[in-house]
């Protein structure tokens, strides 16, 4: 009879029907800690950096129309070479042969160079032409620096494990702690930097301390996955092999699962990033006030649900299949968005409007963030896909495609951001506003008399510029949601079912594999001729 009281034997997820060993199941027990609190500072670097850094220029700077379009042009460039970049670092990732693995050591120096950049871009006093000229360099310097350790990062998670529900709890996690950090930096960014509660009185010295405090947060938080984190390393016997553009280009066009996932990852990201690009706060400044404290509340509660999705994913991903749960999203974002127009155009620049207007954001972002999951994870899932039909995973090449479109996503929201700002002559108003936080960091005018200053400033907004913004941050959003989902749902074949086909066909290959080098080891030493084996296709 069986020992009522003995543990059920539980199986080594990598290697299905093996029983996983105390040693493994600490060692995924930590990953699954110390992973996820890596990117936390991480993610308040990214924030502060990519969703910030056009708000400071625009109440910290003056400018002219010819210096915004040149910032533009500057930051949409530089994403774009970023996002080119994003694979070519990953294949020097893949390259990489040290005993601290592949990944760690592109991790810890990128955020430290990384830390080095953003402490700059917010500490200058540089104005006009000048600050342009550093803006660029700074810019540029901050693509290279950020793409070594954000690919590094998240070329991890398969590098961990092979089995679908520990990837989806990985990178739930990571997603979860990555939302914890740029919450963090959404909810006291805004507090400290706009409005009476700015921290030394003025939004430049406001946001020089914030850049400081982050750009040693990130360092911190990448410790816990460099020493706490363990990544298997198979393929660290394989040949060191040199840059390969060619190879890159291979990974891309031979596997038609990922070519589809980059097409519809770029529209939804055009979309989940618009309003924190900066339409969003400058909306909120224009319509309820020029505090910070209202945009992150704003920012707070639209991010709080998907800290609850983050954590019930794992399990949702049980219960609904991918496509089901992208069918549930796209609804969330239609009721949110007409919240959101009721809460901006039709109710009173009050405490109801402005908590409607909120309640419908949330909607929109809960929605937006599990296409975001969803898509985060069946990106991933092309690396078995790509190895089932070339024989080669590659998977800091394919992970590398996740930051390379929300790159190139990015900089298109950057130009639709500007070109909305140029429509409706957003840059009168923040000029005027920059110009009052100059004299209050200057100590040329007392904080009372710059809140003053700013507030009838704000009061000389016309409803057709809060209009349009205001439009500009529920329909994109709405519009590019809706065709990913479209794009989704009749193009991406890799399911949850057909996932699994794979990873077993695989096992199956891998076991021939074995047999006949095996066999081939047992006739040598026997002195006979190995017999030849069939070698399984690499193509589907």
């Amino acid at each position: 009879m069986a020992d009522v009281n003995q543990k059920p034997i539980e199986h080594n997820v990598d290697a299905p029907g093996e029983p996983i060993s105390e040693r493994k199941r600490k060692k995924r027990e930590k990953n699954l800690i110390f992973y996820p609190l890596g990117t936390i500072g991480r993610d308040m670097m990214y924030y502060l950096f990519t969703n910030c850094l056009l708000s400071y220029i625009m109440f910290t700077k003056q400018l002219t129309p010819g210096q915004l379009l040149a910032i533009t042009g500057i930051m949409v460039a530089a994403r774009i070479f970023d996002a080119l970049n994003d694979p070519i670092m990953g294949n020097i990732i893949e390259s990489t042969r040290t005993k601290w693995g592949k990944f760690k050591p592109w991790m810890l120096s990128g955020v430290l160079l990384t830390s080095v950049v953003i402490y700059l871009a917010f500490n200058t006093s540089l104005q006009g032409w000048p600050f342009i000229i550093f803006f660029g360099v700074i810019y540029f310097a901050y693509s290279i620096t950020y793409t070594m350790h954000d690919i590094s990062y998240w070329g991890m998670i398969p590098a961990m494990s092979r089995d679908a529900d520990l990837r989806n709890q990985y990178t739930s996690r990571a997603t979860f702690c990555a939302g914890i950090g740029s919450t963090l930096a959404s909810f006291l960014i805004p507090m400290l930097t706009v409005g009476k509660t700015a921290l030394g009185g003025s939004a430049v010295k406001a946001y020089g301390i914030v850049a400081l405090v982050i750009a040693i947060l990130g360092p911190l938080f990448i410790l816990f996955p460099i020493l706490g984190a363990k990544e298997h390393r198979d393929d660290m016997a394989e040949p060191k092999t040199k840059l390969n553009f060619r190879r890159i280009f291979r990974t891309i066009t031979q596997n038609d699962q990922l070519r589809w996932m980059i097409v519809i990852f770029l529209i939804q990201q055009i979309g989940n990033s618009l309003v924190f690009g900066g339409i969003g706060s400058n909306f909120i400044y224009f319509r309820f006030g020029y505090e910070g404290g209202y945009y992150s509340i704003f920012s707070i509660v639209g991010v709080a649900a998907t800290a609850v999705l983050m954590i019930l994913f794992p399990a949702l991903s049980r219960k609904f299949a991918r496509k089901k749960l992208m069918t549930f999203g796209i609804i969330m974002v239609a009721i949110g968005s007409g919240i959101e127009l009721l809460g901006g155009l039709a109710l009173p620049s009050n405490v109801i409007g402005f908590g409607v207007l909120t309640l419908g954001y949330m909607l929109v972002n809960l929605g937006l963030y599990g296409f975001y999951l969803i898509m985060m994870i069946s990106i991933i899932n092309t690396v078995e896909y790509n190895e089932l039909k070339t024989g080669h995973r590659n998977e800091a090449i394919i992970t590398s495609m996740r930051p390379l479109l929300t790159k190139m996503g990015s900089a298109i929201v950057v130009a639709f951001t500007s070109l909305t700002y140029l429509i409706f002559r957003v840059t009168e108003k923040t000029n005027a506003i920059a110009e009052f936080e100059k004299q209050a960091d200057l100590d040329q005018i007392t904080d009372g008399a710059r809140m003053e200053g700013i507030k009838g400033v704000i009061a000389t907004v016309g409803d057709w510029q809060k209009t349009g913004l205001l439009l500009a941050m529920v329909l994109i959003p709405l519009v590019f949601g809706f065709v990913s989902y479209l794009l989704y749902q009749k193009f991406y074949k890799l399911d949850e079912k057909r996932y699994d086909e794979i990873c077993a066909q695989l096992e199956e290959r891998k076991a021939l594999a074995e047999a006949a080098a095996n066999q081939g080891a047992e006739a040598v030493v026997s002195g006979e001729a190995p017999v030849s084996v069939e070698t399984v296709s690499k193509d589907e």
